[in-house]
Order: C-alpha cells, then sequence, then structure tokens
C-alpha cells in the first residue's frame, strides 16, 4: 500500500513512517519543506501527484501555550492543515486519517471520555484541534478522526519523552500529580492508525494505551521503578503550580466504545507500553 505521512520530522509521523515500513509499505513521508499542509492547492497538487492509497496526517502545531500568542499559526496547522488534506483525499479518492487531541474536552468528566461524548475545549490549542475537527468532517464524509492524548515515544521533545532521559541521568524532576489522562506510546499509536486505513471506517475514533490511565507524577514513578530508581527522586507538584499560560483539562482520559465494532483489542495496558519504552 502506498502511504503519504505529513509532519515527517515529527515523533509521530516517525513512528508511523518505520511501522509501515516495516510491513512493506511505500512510504512517502514528508515535512513541511516539501508539503505545507495550510496551503490547500499545494495539498491537492502533491496528493494528486502521488496518488498515495492513504494520507496519515501526523503534522501539527502542538505548542498548546504558544498557542495563546500565536492563533494563526495554530489554526492554520491545526484546522486549515487537516481540512485541506481532506479535501485532496476526497477528490482522489484516498483514504485519510487525522490526529486530535484529548484536549478537546474540557477535564470535568472524572471517569473517561468516549467517542460519543461532546467536546467542550478550553484553549486554543484546543480550539483550533477542535475546529479541525469539524472541519474535516465536513470536507470529508470517509475521513477518520483518531483522538488521541498524552502520546510519548523515540525522539520526542514533551515531558513524557523525555522523563526516562532525565532520570537516566540523575536528575531529579517534579512532576504534576492532578492532572489524569492516558498514556499513548506513538509506536501503538502508529500500528492503530495503520490498522485503521484497512478497516472501511469513518467519523471518530478513540486510539490510547488502555489500562486506568494515569498522573505525569504516576508515569514518572513508574518510570523510576522501571529504571531501578527511587521514586523519591520524583517531587509530586499541582498543574495551578506551573502557572502556565493555556488552560488544561485536569481529566482528559479516553476510551474507545468502537473496538468492537471495528473487530480490534485494545492496545496493550500503558505500563506495558512504558515497559517497552524505556528498555528499548
Amino acid at each position: 500500500m502506498k502511504i503519504l505521512v505529513t509532519g515527517a520530522k515529527g515523533m509521530v509521523a516517525r513512528a508511523v513512517a518505520e511501522h509501515c515500513r516495516s510491513i512493506g509499505d511505500d512510504v512517502a513521508a514528508l515535512d513541511r519543506t516539501r508539503l505545507d499542509i495550510a496551503d490547500r492547492e499545494q495539498c491537492l497538487s502533491v496528493v494528486g501527484e502521488l496518488r498515495p492509497d492513504a494520507v496519515i496526517n501526523c503534522a501539527a502545531y502542538t505548542d498548546v501555550d504558544g498557542a495563546e500568542s500565536n492563533e494563526a499559526a495554530a489554526y492554520a496547522a491545526n484546522s486549515d492543515g487537516p481540512a485541506n488534506l481532506a479535501a485532496a483525499c476526497r477528490e482522489h479518492n484516498a483514504k485519510f486519517i487525522t490526529i486530535s487531541t484529548d484536549y478537546v474536552f474540557d477535564g470535568t468528566n472524572t471517569g473517561f471520555y468516549t467517542e460519543d461524548d461532546a467536546p467542550a475545549p478550553l484553549g486554543i490549542y484546543a480550539k483550533s484541534k477542535f475546529d479541525g475537527e469539524l472541519r474535516v468532517a465536513k470536507e470529508n464524509a470517509n475521513a477518520i478522526i483518531v483522538r488521541s492524548g498524552w502520546i510519548y515515544g523515540e525522539g520526542g521533545t514533551n515531558f513524557l519523552s523525555v522523563i526516562r532521559d532525565l532520570l537516566s541521568s540523575g536528575k531529579h524532576i517534579t512532576a504534576i500529580s492532578d492532572s489524569f489522562g492516558t498514556p499513548t506510546f506513538a509506536g501503538d499509536l502508529a500500528r492503530r492508525l495503520r490498522e485503521l486505513v484497512e478497516r472501511d471506517v469513518s467519523g471518530f475514533v478513540h486510539v490510547t494505551n488502555s489500562g486506568e490511565g494515569s498522573t505525569y507524577y504516576g508515569v514518572a514513578c513508574e518510570t523510576a521503578k522501571l529504571l531501578g530508581i527511587d521514586a523519591s527522586v520524583v517531587t509530586p507538584i499541582s498543574d495551578a503550580d506551573l502557572k502556565r499560560p493555556a488552560p488544561r483539562p485536569r481529566y482528559s482520559r479516553l476510551a474507545s466504545k468502537r473496538l468492537a465494532e471495528l473487530g480490534l483489542d485494545e492496545l496493550p495496558d500503558w505500563r506495558d507500553a512504558l515497559r517497552r519504552f524505556v528498555k528499548a
């Protein structure tokens, strides 16, 4: 199968490209210098030229706090871009999958958010991602919109991705203990995205590692345990202590109601995924 992956320099895109190539796909992984997804005509041209069977959009503006002062850039990447790709895939008969976020929810649900729950985004980043969801659904009725959250993996620069290296280097770290989500390993997410390409499905699908979820502090302590390090090197803090510009949902754990319909099993428990990442 021929797969076009956007945002090629990003952590998720690299995991997707690696997985797809490992199973024999012909992969074209393009970064922004080769495909600016905010440019509608360029999207139409590139998809028309490459003629992929599927496009997996991993390009995004992910600086949650930076989006508060860079609204135009956030909307260009997170709303205009996915909408443009959705239209190009409709035009050229390619399957389209784009990745959204758990942050489209406001965090008032202390349980799990499923595909049936109504979004209520808080900050600019979250609002731009939700706007992208709406526009993709309008442009392409066959598109798959995958919501995931707390994604980490090789080459990632976010907190969950660097905990392993920080602790391995002997550093003491602080971690938020009062925000709850579902940690998701990029390698597992990549596999699930490719599985969805094969299925006659559209609409929203939540993809995370299974289990009860955790806090950042919980993930940090589990990482320390896997490394054989005393968890006392991790200090819990409150989200409010950081005084960050963007609001974030306190609870953003995701679960999927569509797995049985899709003939898919749950992804491995987040602790198993973390173990594989830490031991890699």
